[in-house]
């Protein structure tokens, strides 16, 4: 029988400039075991932590897309009890922390969390925001720092809302 306990949370071909304590991989392996019990009803994933050019051949292999991105998540089809992996960018968790002013452990973990609701089969691109509510939801209870969708939905609304200010602005004799 499987168990939380079976959450693997690994570091491979990290960036020279970013590394990760002993204390910090027990942080983040603790944090993947509390979504495993708590998210996802006790069931177990291993999350890939790597650079950019790992998660860009992911992304190019899997999803046919020649970039690096922040997470990809790979649900399991088989029956083994795993509900599958996560691979994670500590470039983008370096950068992205920077940008949003919070730490790089809670990014990895706000990556960890985005990943884990695909995992369990949420899909923020058709599911009319059920995925960005439960995001926010978890948040909330693992007490992070804005969640991956609603940064994406804000940073969109300000993007259209420079673009409209732009194109009003241009249009003005």
């Amino acid at each position: 029988m499987s168990s939380v306990d079976d959450c693997t949370v690994l570091f491979r071909a990290l960036p020279g400039h970013v590394t990760f304590s002993a204390r910090e991989r027990r942080t983040l392996t603790n944090f993947a075991r509390s979504l495993a019990h708590r998210v996802l009803d006790r069931r177990f994933f291993t999350c890939l932590i790597t650079g950019d050019s790992e998660l860009r051949r992911l992304n190019r292999t899997f999803l046919a897309h020649d970039y690096p991105t922040d997470v990809l998540s790979f649900p399991t089809t088989d029956f083994s009890g795993s509900l599958g992996e996560i691979a994670i960018s500590a470039h983008r968790a370096h950068a992205q922390s920077a940008a949003f002013g919070h730490s790089r452990l809670d990014e990895v973990r706000i990556l960890m969390l985005h990943g884990v609701l695909h995992l369990a089969g949420m899909d923020h691109e058709r599911d009319s925001g059920e995925m960005a509510r439960a995001e926010e939801r978890w948040r909330v209870v693992l007490d992070l720092p804005t969640a991956l969708l609603a940064r994406t939905l804000v940073s969109s609304a300000q993007s259209a809302r420079d673009s409209s200010c732009a194109s009003k602005k241009r249009s003005q004799p």
